[in-house]
């Protein structure tokens, strides 16, 4: 029954992507509704949701001459940071799926639009496979590195990966700022909404 559950989300999360990479949208523009049960899996997916709507409008209108902004030498650039909130993104995903992150495997440069895309869509994926979760307890945190795996339980991601892309995304609105491209002010992460 749960492996059905969660084959039948990741077909609508995929007809979804394919409607959305037609209409050149991106998911988190807008929050998505509330669920309407506080189940744990809804409370974990709300999360990555808030997250979602954050790195959307942090990384919304971005110039080129932003992506190398970097507040100081020995500092991470813009386009730095989204490559590793994209990184993050991959692990969180890879979680919802109880899928090991391999970090033995390469990992390609990719444009600023894919990039940022790519992000999103983790995100939408993993927050609608969390929704759906009966047991947090499955998902845990495996890495595989050159020596060897390693797993941590569920906890660990709430001030890991989770938490580690919402203080990332943070960082690039304070960039954005400094480089002169201040974020949206209209945009309400409270209500999860852009004000008119």
């Amino acid at each position: 029954m749960k492996s059905n559950l969660s084959l039948i989300v990741l077909l609508i999360s995929s007809l979804t992507y394919a409607q959305e990479t037609m209409n050149e949208t991106l998911p988190y523009a807008t929050i998505p509704e509330a669920p309407e049960t506080y189940t744990p899996g809804a409370v974990v997916s709300r999360l990555i949701d808030g997250l979602g709507f954050r790195y959307y409008w942090a990384t919304e209108g971005l110039t080129e001459d932003n992506l190398a902004y970097k507040p100081s030498e020995k500092g991470r650039t813009i386009g730095q940071t989204m490559s590793h909130i994209l990184g993050l993104s991959r692990t969180i995903l890879n979680s919802a799926k109880k899928q090991p992150t391999d970090f033995t495997a390469e990992q390609e440069e990719l444009p600023f639009q894919e990039k940022r895309r790519r992000t999103l869509e983790n995100i939408k994926t993993a927050s609608e496979l969390f929704l759906v979760s009966e047991d947090l307890g499955e998902h845990k945190v495996i890495f595989i590195r050159k020596n060897g795996k390693v797993e941590f339980p569920f906890w660990n991601h709430l001030n890991g990966p989770i938490e580690d892309a919402v203080w990332h995304a943070g960082q690039i609105v304070m960039m954005r700022r400094s480089a002169g491209n201040p974020f949206n002010s209209k945009v309400s992460v409270f209500t999860g909404k852009v004000r008119d």
